[in-house]
Protein backbone atom coordinates (compact mmCIF):
# COMPACT_ATOMS: atom_id res chain seq x y z
CA UNK A 1 0.00 0.00 0.00
CA UNK A 2 1.17 3.42 -0.91
CA UNK A 3 1.68 6.26 1.70
CA UNK A 4 3.49 9.07 0.00
CA UNK A 5 4.59 10.94 3.05
CA UNK A 6 6.95 12.07 5.50
CA UNK A 7 7.00 10.89 9.35
CA UNK A 8 10.00 11.94 10.42
CA UNK A 9 12.70 15.03 9.94
CA UNK A 10 15.99 15.26 10.65
CA UNK A 11 18.72 17.47 10.57
CA UNK A 12 22.09 17.05 10.63
CA UNK A 13 22.94 19.32 13.80
CA UNK A 14 26.73 19.45 13.20
CA UNK A 15 26.63 21.75 10.67
CA UNK A 16 24.53 24.29 12.52
CA UNK A 17 27.18 26.53 14.53
CA UNK A 18 24.50 28.78 15.92
CA UNK A 19 20.35 29.53 16.21
CA UNK A 20 18.44 32.19 17.88
CA UNK A 21 15.00 32.03 18.97
CA UNK A 22 13.39 33.37 15.42
CA UNK A 23 14.87 30.93 13.45
CA UNK A 24 14.68 27.73 16.10
CA UNK A 25 10.54 29.05 16.29
CA UNK A 26 10.65 28.71 12.75
CA UNK A 27 12.52 25.13 12.62
CA UNK A 28 9.60 24.03 15.04
CA UNK A 29 7.15 25.47 13.00
CA UNK A 30 8.52 24.28 10.09
CA UNK A 31 8.53 20.35 11.34
CA UNK A 32 5.07 20.79 12.80
CA UNK A 33 3.83 21.81 9.88
CA UNK A 34 5.59 19.22 7.66
CA UNK A 35 4.91 15.99 9.80
CA UNK A 36 0.92 16.96 9.90
CA UNK A 37 0.13 17.24 6.22
CA UNK A 38 2.58 16.42 3.46
CA UNK A 39 3.37 14.55 0.05
CA UNK A 40 6.30 13.38 -0.71
CA UNK A 41 7.00 10.62 -3.06
CA UNK A 42 10.55 9.34 -4.65
CA UNK A 43 10.15 8.36 -8.13
CA UNK A 44 13.07 5.72 -8.10
CA UNK A 45 11.22 2.82 -7.08
CA UNK A 46 12.66 1.05 -3.86
CA UNK A 47 14.06 -2.44 -5.16
CA UNK A 48 11.53 -4.07 -2.69
CA UNK A 49 8.34 -2.29 -3.97
CA UNK A 50 8.38 0.17 -0.62
CA UNK A 51 6.50 3.30 -1.18
CA UNK A 52 6.11 5.12 1.90
CA UNK A 53 6.02 6.45 4.71
CA UNK A 54 9.29 8.02 4.75
CA UNK A 55 11.71 9.24 7.34
CA UNK A 56 13.82 12.08 5.92
CA UNK A 57 17.15 13.39 6.86
CA UNK A 58 19.03 16.74 5.66
CA UNK A 59 22.53 17.19 6.01
CA UNK A 60 24.77 19.37 4.01
CA UNK A 61 28.15 17.43 2.68
CA UNK A 62 31.01 19.01 0.87
CA UNK A 63 28.34 21.97 -0.60
CA UNK A 64 25.57 19.70 -1.76
CA UNK A 65 22.56 19.13 0.02
CA UNK A 66 21.66 15.22 1.07
CA UNK A 67 18.47 14.11 1.42
CA UNK A 68 18.61 10.77 3.27
CA UNK A 69 15.60 8.87 2.20
CA UNK A 70 14.56 6.25 4.58
CA UNK A 71 11.85 3.60 5.46
CA UNK A 72 9.73 4.23 8.94
CA UNK A 73 11.73 1.61 10.00
CA UNK A 74 14.95 3.51 9.44
CA UNK A 75 16.43 1.11 6.48
CA UNK A 76 17.83 3.02 4.32
CA UNK A 77 16.16 3.35 0.67
CA UNK A 78 18.67 6.24 -1.32
CA UNK A 79 20.14 9.12 -0.29
CA UNK A 80 19.39 11.94 -3.39
CA UNK A 81 22.16 15.30 -3.51
CA UNK A 82 21.48 18.45 -5.23
CA UNK A 83 23.72 21.13 -5.60
CA UNK A 84 23.50 24.58 -3.66
CA UNK A 85 24.75 26.74 -5.45
CA UNK A 86 21.34 28.09 -6.81
CA UNK A 87 19.72 27.84 -3.59
CA UNK A 88 22.63 30.37 -2.28
CA UNK A 89 20.98 33.58 -3.10
CA UNK A 90 17.62 32.82 -2.19
CA UNK A 91 18.74 31.01 1.48
CA UNK A 92 21.14 34.30 1.67
CA UNK A 93 17.71 36.67 0.50
CA UNK A 94 15.34 34.81 2.74
CA UNK A 95 17.97 35.16 5.80
CA UNK A 96 17.94 39.15 5.38
CA UNK A 97 14.11 39.36 4.77
CA UNK A 98 13.48 37.77 8.12
CA UNK A 99 16.23 39.59 9.95
CA UNK A 100 13.67 42.74 8.90
CA UNK A 101 10.90 40.86 9.56
CA UNK A 102 11.83 40.25 13.10
CA UNK A 103 12.88 43.61 13.94
CA UNK A 104 9.58 44.25 12.48
CA UNK A 105 7.65 43.18 14.70
CA UNK A 106 9.78 43.91 17.42
CA UNK A 107 9.77 47.58 17.13
CA UNK A 108 7.43 48.58 13.64
CA UNK A 109 3.84 49.50 12.92
CA UNK A 110 1.50 46.57 11.74
CA UNK A 111 1.30 47.76 8.37
CA UNK A 112 5.56 48.04 7.96
CA UNK A 113 5.09 44.42 9.16
CA UNK A 114 2.72 43.31 6.60
CA UNK A 115 5.01 44.51 3.47
CA UNK A 116 7.58 42.44 4.94
CA UNK A 117 5.71 39.22 5.04
CA UNK A 118 4.52 39.55 2.01
CA UNK A 119 8.05 40.16 0.64
CA UNK A 120 9.46 37.46 3.05
CA UNK A 121 6.58 34.86 1.86
CA UNK A 122 7.23 36.21 -2.31
CA UNK A 123 11.13 34.65 -1.35
CA UNK A 124 10.06 31.94 0.44
CA UNK A 125 7.47 30.68 -2.56
CA UNK A 126 9.80 31.52 -5.14
CA UNK A 127 12.39 28.92 -3.15
CA UNK A 128 9.77 26.59 -2.60
CA UNK A 129 9.30 26.27 -6.55
CA UNK A 130 12.71 25.95 -7.17
CA UNK A 131 13.07 23.26 -4.81
CA UNK A 132 10.47 21.41 -6.66
CA UNK A 133 12.00 22.54 -10.45
CA UNK A 134 15.60 20.86 -8.63
CA UNK A 135 13.96 17.95 -7.42
CA UNK A 136 11.74 17.39 -10.75
CA UNK A 137 11.82 13.47 -11.67
CA UNK A 138 13.80 12.56 -8.05
CA UNK A 139 11.07 13.27 -5.65
CA UNK A 140 7.13 14.66 -6.10
CA UNK A 141 6.29 17.06 -3.37
CA UNK A 142 3.77 19.07 -3.01
CA UNK A 143 4.17 23.03 -3.29
CA UNK A 144 3.70 23.39 0.52
CA UNK A 145 6.08 20.29 1.61
CA UNK A 146 8.62 21.98 -0.72
CA UNK A 147 8.42 25.34 1.23
CA UNK A 148 8.43 23.79 4.42
CA UNK A 149 11.30 21.52 3.42
CA UNK A 150 13.51 25.35 2.08
CA UNK A 151 12.57 26.13 5.74
CA UNK A 152 15.02 23.41 7.01
CA UNK A 153 17.47 23.50 4.23
CA UNK A 154 17.62 27.37 5.69
CA UNK A 155 18.14 26.36 8.91
CA UNK A 156 21.23 23.99 8.16
CA UNK A 157 22.88 26.83 6.33
CA UNK A 158 23.12 28.64 9.43
CA UNK A 159 26.86 29.74 10.31
CA UNK A 160 26.67 31.62 13.84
Amino acid sequence: MSDPRIIDVSLDERTVLKRNADIEQERKVALFDLLHENHFRPLRPASDGYEGPYKVGLRVEEGRLAIDINRADDSHIETIGLGMMRFRRSIKDYFAICDSYYQAVRQHSPQQIETIDMARRGLHNEAAELLRERLDGKIELDFDTARRLFTLICVLHIRG
